[in-house]
């Protein structure tokens, strides 16, 4: 199937903003690369950098009307200037690999490495995960899935079974396992996701530790962690199902929220979880909490 991709280069201070309206406008998937060869090394902390200056990349179906795609980009965009861009058909195969000529390794906390796997890793000697997330978002760019690196790199499931809810790549199950967790699940919706998390796991070697299936196929078990990056519609919907899911004493992280959202979120998981602001990158947050026994 061959799908559309829009790049479009823009200085940082506006990639995360370009970013939403993709998805806004259909985008099945979302990522930033860097356009000028940047390097990017450890960022200060409640920080995640992006290149001065960012290749915003969205892919969209072959069937999408893209004079009516850029019609709309340049409606959302108000008085802000077009960004210079550029349009191309890509099939499965040319999208899972193209963005990984730009996309290089960035660190998160102290010593959690994510990397592209046409990279030798930076640091051999720290964890080390090599990523290809193929038509599953999560690279680690975006401030809601760096927070939630950022909290396992600072409290690392050692011996910890663990749920990725809304797996996406992979990612958050990926560091969970290298910073120590023995079992985990990873649930997604989308069967791609599932794809790109098994495909991510065995060239990690941590198929053994990692299953994933979807919503509905997975059989009720309780947990030490549950990690879900996903929006806060489904985190309001899934606040009894995740209450059921977290062992009392265990650890609940949640991300994919703004800050105007936030409290809402609090309030509804506040009868099962004792529930707080973790870190804000931006507009985003991210949310900790502690099964109350």
């Amino acid at each position: 199937m061959p799908w559309v991709q829009l790049k479009l280069h823009i200085a940082s201070p506006q990639a995360e903003q370009l970013e939403e309206v993709l998805l806004e406008l259909g985008a099945t998937a979302v990522t930033m690369t860097d356009a000028e060869d940047q390097p990017l090394f450890e960022p200060p902390l409640g920080t995640t950098p992006l290149w001065d200056n960012t290749i915003v990349t969205g892919l969209y179906p072959a069937e999408t009307d893209t004079n009516q795609l850029l019609t709309q980009l340049e409606s959302r965009l108000g008085k802000t200037p077009k960004p210079e861009y550029k349009l191309e058909i890509l099939d499965d195969q040319d999208w899972s690999r193209a963005w990984m000529h730009d996309f290089k390794p960035m660190r998160f906390g102290q010593r959690l490495w994510i990397c592209p796997s046409t990279y030798e890793p930076p640091e051999p000697q720290e964890v080390n995960i090599l990523l290809d997330p193929g038509l599953a978002f999560g690279t680690g760019t975006h401030p809601t899935t760096a927070m939630c690196l950022t909290w396992l790199d600072e409290h690392p499931p050692v011996g910890k079974t663990v749920i990725d809810y809304g797996c996406g790549s992979g990612i958050l199950a990926l560091a969970a396992a290298k910073l120590g967790a023995t079992i985990l699940w990873a649930i997604d919706n989308d069967p791609q996701a599932l794809l790109a998390t098994r495909s991510n796991s065995e060239q990690n070697g941590l198929s053994d530790r990692i299953q994933t299936c979807l919503p509905e196929q997975f059989a009720t078990q309780q947990t030490d962690l549950l990690l879900a990056n996903i929006l806060a519609g489904p985190l309001h919907e899934l606040a009894s199902r995740f209450a059921g899911l977290v062992k009392p004493g265990g650890q609940l992280v949640l991300s994919g929220l703004l800050e105007d959202q936030a409290e809402a979120i609090i309030q509804t998981y506040r009868p099962w979880f004792d529930i707080s602001l973790y870190r804000q990158q931006e507009e985003w947050v991210c949310l900790h909490g502690t099964r109350k026994v």
